[in-house]
């Protein structure tokens, strides 16, 4: 071993990995070492077992990749393993270990991957980032915890663990009821086995030694408040039964690392320039201005986020250059607030710049909220995900519910946002004779005609 030396909190943690309880979820903050320790736990006991077989599993295998292939895992052998000669087998499936102990690696989403560990039994098994797994996965996942793996030297056998870490979602995820209720996530009822499941939250401050300085008051500390409760302070957020997206819908689909984009079919700069000012003036509003793309696999990707707070001539110029620069094939428009106007500002950018934009008027004829409503199917079945993170989108599409739009601020960037997926997919949002009612079906929806005229 390494003079490799825990924190405090990271010392508690470790006890507890090791305790009696079965079931271990660390939750907290950003940066705070549960991940790392988690994996280091699994080494220690890969070690303790020859030919004991251990598996590190996300909901997508290219965030397992990015996250702990190419990241955690590695850092984790050379600070606290430095002497231990490992390897990666099949194609990054799994860790070899000197004494034969394999390490796997697993997305749930991935049908292949997952079909074959489900062929095996584990002694171990770490769910990272838990709260984008969805509890049926987890269910099915835990039925492998079942290999009797020896401790070299003794007639003693590891005892079965199962590990989780997350950087807390709200009270109604199902990891809050079954660590921090102790309630059966279904039935709600009293589970007969709570000691079974041990839990601890560990937050950055604690780990403030091994950060890089400023991290903690910049970094952190500059996120939304919604950010900061989840990031910076490790806590759950109050559930809202009503709200149309979850914050674990953006993490659990979003495109990050290396993962690559596929080839685009169209893309749209949508404008939504709510309450702006007249063409000469100034605006105290931001105009919302988003860029989406379509897939060749049917997803549609939230490329870009360049709202501003800018005069006409100003923003008329961001829509014309992220039009360029993403060579898209139409911008649109909002005309409910600005009219012509929208038309006219971009096609006075793009007549300045020496470039021909195809411009499309949309007019919205119902509220906020009934748009919004069939777009929360999609990020929720992953139709629509975000191309790294856009806090600030976020904040305001999870600020959409069925009672209304509860956000801080005008949603303009959700509007903008829900305008470019819209005419990606034209037949999105119809009329409906209840204003309330929520889609049945998504096929239902995508058969209907379109909302808007151009």
């Amino acid at each position: 071993m390494s003079d490799f030396r825990l924190t405090a909190a990271q010392a508690e943690a470790m006890g507890l990995l090791g305790g009696a309880a079965q079931h271990v979820m660390l939750f907290g903050g950003s940066r705070s070492g549960k991940t790392f320790l988690e994996v280091r736990a699994i080494v220690v006991r890969a070690l303790a077992a020859s030919d004991s077989r251990h598996l590190i599993a996300r909901f997508r295998y290219n965030a397992v990749v990015a996250s702990i292939i190419l990241d955690t895992f590695p850092k984790v052998m050379k600070l606290c393993f430095p002497g231990v000669v490992w390897g990666m087998k099949g194609q990054n499936s799994y860790a070899l270990l000197p004494n034969g102990s394999q390490i796997w690696f697993a997305g749930l989403d991935d049908k292949d991957r997952t079909e074959k560990i489900l062929g095996m039994e584990f002694a171990t098994i770490l769910l990272n980032e838990c709260s984008q797994i969805p509890k049926g996965s987890r269910d099915m996942i835990v039925t492998r915890l079942a290999q009797m793996a020896r401790i070299d030297g003794t007639d003693l056998f590891l005892r079965l663990k199962m590990f989780y870490d997350e950087n807390p979602p709200t009270k109604g995820h199902w990891s809050y009821k079954l660590f921090v209720q102790k309630r059966d996530p279904e039935t709600r009822e009293v589970l007969k086995d709570g000691h079974n499941y041990a839990a601890m939250q560990m937050n950055p401050d604690s780990n403030r030694e091994n950060l890089p300085p400023g991290y903690i008051e910049t970094t952190l500390r500059g996120l939304s408040k919604r950010l900061q409760r989840r990031f910076l302070e490790g806590e759950f957020a109050d559930d809202n039964p009503n709200a149309l997206f979850r914050e674990e819908w953006f993490d659990r689909w979003r495109v990050e690392g290396d993962e690559q984009l596929p080839d685009m079919i169209r893309i749209v700069v949508a404008v939504d320039p709510s309450g702006a000012a007249g063409i000469e003036g100034e605006t105290n509003d931001a105009i919302g201005i988003v860029v989406a793309g379509l897939g060749v696999n049917g997803i549609a990707y939230v490329l870009a986020d360049r709202t501003v707070t800018a005069s006409p001539a100003v923003w008329g110029k961001i829509v014309c250059t992220a039009f360029t620069g993403f060579d898209a094939d139409i911008v649109v428009g909002e005309g409910n607030f600005g009219g012509a106007m929208v038309g006219h500002v971009v096609q006075s950018a793009a007549k300045e710049m020496g470039i021909k934009v195809p411009f499309k008027l949309v007019t919205a004829s119902r509220g906020k909220v009934v748009r919004a409503e069939p777009m929360s199917s999609l990020y929720e079945d992953g139709k629509v995900r975000h191309f790294g993170p856009f806090p600030d989108l976020e904040d305001e599409l999870c600020g959409f519910s069925t009672q209304g739009y509860m956000g801080e601020r005008s949603p303009n960037r959700a509007d903008g946002a829900i305008w470019a997926v819209a005419e990606l997919f034209p037949g999105l949002i119809a009329p409906r004779k209840q204003e309330n009612k929520t889609p049945e079906g998504l096929r239902e929806i995508l058969d209907r005609p379109p909302l808007w005229s151009a």
